[in-house]
Order: C-alpha cells, then sequence, then structure tokens
C-alpha cells in the first residue's frame, strides 16, 4: 500500500479541523432556533372541522334556538378558548338549518323575534337589519347579503357544526 503523494501539513490539518468543529458548533446553535420558528407550522393538529355542540338533535324544532358552543382556537404559540354562536332550528323538510348571527351590514348579532314589529324574522339592532327565517336578507334594509350558513353533522344525538359558509342567495 503506497502513500498518498500529497500531504497534509500541519497547518491544513488544523484549518480543516477548525472549520469543521466550528460548522458543528453553528449547527448546534442554529437548529433549536429554526425548529423554534417552525414547530408550530409542521405540527398537526388532531381533530376535524367539526365542533360538538350542548344541543341534542332530538331537542331541536322548527324554531330557531340560540346554541353557544366553545371551541380552542390556536393561533401559533397561542390557545384560547373562542365561544360561538348558531340559530339553530328545522325546515319544513325537517332538514337542519344553522345560521350564523352575526349581520352581514356592519357585523353587529342578530337576535330571533327581537323585533314585535317583525316577529318571525331575524332582526339586527344596530340599523334595522330584517332576515327572513331562512337567513335571507329583507330587501330594503341595509344587510346586502344573507346570513352566513354553518356545515352540520350528526353524532351520537349531538350536532356538529363546521365552519361558518356564505351565501350568495339575496332578496
Amino acid at each position: 500500500m503506497s502513500m498518498s503523494k500529497h500531504r497534509v501539513s500541519r497547518r491544513q490539518f488544523l484549518s480543516y479541523t477548525l472549520t469543521g468543529v466550528g460548522g458543528f458548533m453553528a449547527a448546534g446553535m442554529l437548529m433549536p432556533m429554526v425548529r423554534f420558528a417552525i414547530d408550530p407550522v409542521l405540527k398537526a393538529e388532531a381533530g376535524g372541522d367539526f365542533i360538538a355542540t350542548p344541543l341534542k338533535i332530538k331537542d331541536i324544532t322548527a324554531e330557531p334556538q340560540r346554541v353557544d358552543f366553545t371551541f380552542e382556537q390556536k393561533d401559533a404559540w397561542y390557545t384560547s378558548d373562542v365561544t360561538n354562536t348558531a340559530w339553530v332550528y328545522k325546515d319544513e323538510k325537517d332538514n337542519i338549518v344553522a345560521l350564523s348571527p352575526v349581520c352581514k351590514h356592519l357585523g353587529c348579532t342578530v337576535g330571533w323575534a327581537s323585533d314585535e314589529a317583525h316577529p318571525d324574522q331575524f332582526f339586527c339592532p344596530c340599523h334595522f337589519g330584517r332576515y327572513t327565517k331562512d337567513g335571507t336578507n329583507v330587501k330594503g334594509t341595509p344587510p346586502l347579503a344573507p346570513l352566513d350558513v354553518y356545515p352540520v353533522q350528526e353524532k351520537d344525538g349531538l350536532l356538529y357544526l363546521g365552519k361558518a359558509e356564505p351565501r350568495t342567495k339575496e332578496a
């Protein structure tokens, strides 16, 4: 076996060794910082898109009823409990309808039968906006779009709601 004709001097050996050790030390310091920055993005979330409500399917009637539900919301590293509301009822075809209570005019909260002059409508007290029972905006009132609707699911006899979705049906 023959030795390589190119010999490494002590100075080159020391330079290579210090560069390698310095690289490992830099990587050792940078990896925790990089992981801290991208960890929330890569973390898998458990659960689904539907949130359980306390309302039982058998208790849903043709009269809209207010349902408050709470879920955990995570914004990067900050976790908080958020409470949302829906107006839930069964329509003529026995389908469950869940409407968002957020007025499409300026974001106020609408209530069912809260206006004596229009007892069978959703009413926004901020600017006197009105919606029919199915969430359609009443022509001639401030809202220009119907109430958003929640997708619904039934599981173990309870009502589960998804994220509110806008509708395009206007008055």
